[in-house]
């Protein structure tokens, strides 16, 4: 037996969440010229790794795009979006809801700024930017103290499972549980999201899609603050991406990737959808999840690799496939992945 589907929202609350969006993307499209003289004037270009994660010489990496970094391609983009995010959501949508992910995103992007910084001020040898366990613990502390107001101030201590059928108890209460809960998913989306910033426009494409599927489940959850928040940053992705489509003219950097991945994260523990979230983000998991089976695989078959290069949209460059290429298959793989989160969304709550 189906639910009937009938939800009233004011026309006037939903002008004012796409005009969030517009306001974003067009706020973005003012500082982008600021930036970019900047970026240009001071040299801000992006040293590429020359080693991987594990220690060796990353030639794979270096034959697939020496020809690109020779064009000396700015970094930390991603300001300009986190900025203009930040702005129209203290100004027309600062609430109870949205004042956690802003947080959380200005938070983690500043932590991405920090090891910009590094790599811009690095030799260009080793491994660019901060070392990874500092910033896995500066972005922990960011998701345990997110966490802990999560659970305490905003009151949020059950998980929903978005089918009934898949449980007969589909709401868990986890209690204080909800803080650790709150600081994984945080951890890992903001890590997955960093590790697919490897394309030209790759993970701005996808984030745009993610980021969509969420305001739709926020606006029918009628959290329209947060619906505001996602539409924001879709319009602020839009300008983004709009300049890093291949050949892209900057990178967002991972004042960018930290800074969205997390917003992300806390967007769908908002929603009480984390459930979702793998599926939405799917190409997120495919990407942290090559990374990880890649070093696992070094660390325990005497070198061995499972994949040309990790993470695997590198593995499928180095099969040949062009680089915007990937890119496209990757885009429509994620949006194909944010209409299945959203179809298990409506069967969860209206069928």
């Amino acid at each position: 037996m189906s639910s009937v589907l009938n939800i009233t929202v004011e026309s006037t609350t939903l002008v004012r969440i796409l005009a969030l969006g517009f306001t974003a993307f067009g706020l973005a499209m003012l500082i982008t010229p600021l930036y970019t003289t900047l970026a240009y004037k001071y040299q801000w270009w992006k040293k590429p790794r020359e080693t991987t994660t594990t220690g060796e010489k990353a030639k794979i990496f270096t034959a697939l795009h020496a020809e690109k970094h020779r064009r000396h391609i700015p970094t930390m983009a991603g300001i300009i979006a986190v900025i203009s995010v930040a702005i129209v959501t203290l100004l027309f949508n600062f609430s109870r809801l949205t004042y956690l992910p802003l947080l959380a995103m200005v938070g983690a992007g500043g932590i991405g700024l920090i090891d910009d910084i590094i790599n811009l001020k690095g030799n260009g040898s080793g491994v660019a930017g901060m070392r990874t366990k500092m910033k896995f613990m500066s972005i922990l502390t960011i998701a345990i103290v997110g966490g802990l107001y999560f659970y305490f101030r905003l009151d949020y201590h059950t998980i929903h499972m978005p089918l009934q059928f898949l449980a007969h108890n589909y709401t868990w209460d986890i209690g204080w549980l909800m803080i650790p809960l709150f600081a994984l998913v945080i951890v890992a989306t903001a890590n997955a999201v960093n590790i697919s910033d490897g394309l030209d426009g790759l993970a701005g494409g996808l984030l745009v899609s993610a980021f969509a599927a969420f305001a739709v489940i926020a606006f029918f959850e009628q959290k329209y603050g947060v619906a505001g928040f996602c539409v924001a940053m879709i319009g602020a992705l839009l300008s983004y991406v709009w300049f890093n489509i291949f050949p892209a003219r900057f990178f967002m950097g991972d004042v960018g990737s930290f800074a969205f991945g997390t917003a992300l994260g806390v967007v769908a523990m908002l929603t009480d959808t984390v459930v979702l979230l793998p599926i939405i983000g799917i190409v997120f998991v495919a990407e942290a999840g090559s990374s990880s089976i890649q070093i696992m695989s070094k660390k325990l078959r005497n070198g061995k690799k499972v994949f040309k290069i990790a993470p695997i949209h590198h593995h499928f460059e180095a099969l040949g496939w062009p680089e915007a290429k990937v890119t496209m298959r990757f885009w429509v793989i994620g949006q194909v992945a944010a209409v299945i989160g959203l179809t298990l969304f409506m069967l969860g709550h209206y069928l």
